[in-house]
């Protein structure tokens, strides 16, 4: 009797899951999709044909399968799957999980299967603390990221696992998901009719991510059991922000962004900030855009601006979201009304052309490194003026390569605070070539 309740309890539990979890795919066979990473004696098949644990990190867009893949691991080869998400978790609760998957591996002989979600939110502590459990296969690692894990995961763990590139899914692949939903006894099992025109609409909104679709589609079962074209798209006003991180949208809503700082519209730049935030990009992008904005559309008309750039970056990753959002607030605002100059591009821009074309010329004599053996004979450093030593901490010598004596790089705008340094380096650039004198600088 108790097991009869006992079953009943599970398929009431489990016709609450969201239709995306439902669907999850019980085995590799029956993954859609990832079809490079699924062939016959790849990698992932050896992980799950093999009882030896490893450690690997999927790498791909939102909705591509990493969850998905990360469970059929687990259920093929009938390890214990726990499941960490970076966004919740701290260093203590990844050492529980691990601390969990050491006794049943010694007390039972079973493996576990820990998995974090969005791994390149955890900082360089939480990491490390994975480190122990790699290096020793306590547990099957898998980490999944939407960010390039070069960049945003350790050396150490990313050298010690596996890398496997997730690629988005196609229309065809999203398609078959959906179709897949509404006939599936784990899905809808038939109880709705789904149009075809309602189907292509799903797909396109969809945009290759296989959990929005199925969550788009969930919303638009719940209106109606005829599913056409306007119930889809009241679902999905319903649903989500109409932002796609990786498609047409995510490239319009970061144009319109920057577009907006550089034309100095502070209630537009926050309008697509929050977009941003709302929709989950990650704050970490957003704060990297403005920090490079801060030099290439500011730049000297406002130095400070960089360095409020820079610790709302450094905030949103001390303290993540959702408070985050305000210290990028601040910065979108003050780079917003901050006076631009794109100068300081420009002249990188300028200087790295000659470069490219081969304009270098030598490095002049009494300019070069004297600090090695045998580098006064090769009259490295002779002649060269300490500035220091002199009055204004100016002194009159060739510094730039003489084929590169007339170039010019930097040319500054007279907006903002850049107005000053620009007459204090014509004064100075003016004095270096011969010309003017050093008092006015």
């Amino acid at each position: 009797m108790d097991s009869l309740f006992d079953s009943a309890a599970e398929e009431a539990h489990k016709s609450q899951e969201p239709l995306a979890v439902r669907m999850r795919p019980r085995g590799l066979d029956e993954v859609i999709g990832q079809r490079h990473l699924l062939g016959s004696g790849t990698p992932l098949r050896r992980l799950v044909e093999s009882e030896a644990p490893m450690s690997l990190f999927l790498w791909g867009p939102p909705g591509t399968g990493k969850t998905t893949l990360a469970y059929v691991v687990s259920n093929a080869t009938k390890r214990r799957f726990v499941e960490v998400s970076a966004v919740s978790a701290g260093v203590k609760d990844v050492r529980a999980a691990i601390d969990q998957a050491r006794r049943d591996l010694g007390m039972t002989g079973r493996q576990t299967v820990l998995f974090v979600d969005e791994v390149h939110r955890f900082n360089k502590a939480q990491q490390d603390a994975l480190l122990p459990a790699v290096e020793n296969r306590w547990v099957t690692f898998i980490g999944a990221t939407t960010e390039n894990p070069f960049f945003s995961v350790i050396s150490p763990l990313l050298s010690r696992s596996l890398l496997l590139t997730l690629e988005p899914l196609s229309e065809d692949d999203i398609r078959a998901v959906l179709e897949r939903a509404v006939t599936d006894p784990r899905g809808l099992g038939g109880r709705v009719t789904l149009r075809a025109d309602a189907l292509d609409q799903l797909v396109r909104l969809a945009g290759g991510d296989a959990r929005r679709s199925l969550t788009y589609l969930e919303a638009a079962a719940l209106l109606a059991d005829d599913v056409t074209v306007e119930v889809v798209e009241k679902a999905a006003d319903k649903a989500a922000v109409r932002y796609d991180r990786q498609g047409d949208q995510h490239y319009d809503v970061i144009s319109a962004f920057i577009k907006s700082m550089r034309g100095s519209d502070a209630d537009a730049a926050v309008h697509y900030l929050a977009r941003m935030v709302e929709a989950g990009e990650d704050p970490r992008f957003i704060a990297r855009r403005i920090v490079i904005f801060a030099s290439e559309d500011v730049g000297m008309a406002d130095p400070s601006c960089l360095q409020v750039a820079v610790a709302a970056a450094q905030a949103v990753e001390f303290i993540g979201l959702p408070e985050g959002r305000i210290n990028l607030t601040q910065a979108v605002i003050h780079c917003a009304l901050a006076p631009k100059s794109n100068a300081v591009v420009k002249a990188i821009g300028a200087a790295s052309d000659d470069v490219r074309r081969g304009l270098i010329g030598q490095v002049p004599g009494h300019l070069r490194d004297a600090h090695y053996p045998g580098a006064a004979k090769l009259g490295h450093g002779k002649g060269y003026q300490y500035p220091h030593d002199f009055e204004h901490g100016l002194v009159r010598q060739d510094y730039v390569p003489q084929e590169l004596r007339d170039r010019r790089y930097y040319e500054p705008t007279s907006h903002g605070a850049e107005a000053r340094f620009g007459e204090r380096w014509s004064k100075i650039r003016g004095f270096l070539r011969g010309e003017g004198d050093p008092t006015g600088a």
